[in-house]
């Protein structure tokens, strides 16, 4: 078996592989430890929710010109992943401030009425904040190693895939 029919056969579990694993463990920190997500952690979830129904689709894919292009655009989908977290990273490293709002209420105070409102709900989580860190690494940090590396996996089976067949 060549790789080309290999990466065929295991293409849709990987995908399915690389999206359970990353989504699973922000939800189990989520509901499981308390951690709340920011927005840009929220953002994040995105492209795996996207490669997750990629992967279930491949499924069902019989044409194998249609499984390579679904293998470069998982690439580019895993490559915006690796930019938010990357971005997140950066935010939460204070190289630059958020453009996505994290921790503003966006309230526009007034009247004591509107601060009054304004002090009995919840506002969101700043971005900048790391809740939680393995060896000094957050969550964003592996998510950006991560993402990058599926990118290059991707990429990499795309060209396998893209190589003329020799009999």
């Amino acid at each position: 078996m060549d790789n080309s029919n290999i990466i065929i056969k295991f293409l849709p579990w990987a995908l399915i592989a690389a999206a359970a694993g990353p989504l699973g463990t922000a939800y189990i920190a989520e509901f499981a430890f308390g951690y709340e997500p920011c927005v840009l952690c929220l953002y994040q979830r995105i492209p795996y929710g996207i490669i997750a129904m990629m992967g279930i689709a491949t499924l069902f894919v019989t044409r194998g010109d249609l499984k390579r292009h679904l293998v470069l655009f998982a690439g580019l989908v895993f490559f915006v992943g690796t930019a938010v977290a990357l971005y997140h990273v950066g935010v939460e490293q204070h190289w630059w401030t958020s453009a996505a709002p994290c921790g503003a209420s966006g309230a526009v105070v007034t009247t004591t009425e509107d601060l009054f409102a304004a002090l009995q709900t919840k506002t969101e989580k700043s971005c900048g904040d790391i809740d939680w860190t393995l060896f000094g690494v957050s969550m964003a940090t592996y998510n950006v190693t991560f993402s990058f590396f599926c990118t290059l996996a991707s990429f990499w089976a795309w060209r396998k895939l893209s190589e003329p067949k020799i009999s």
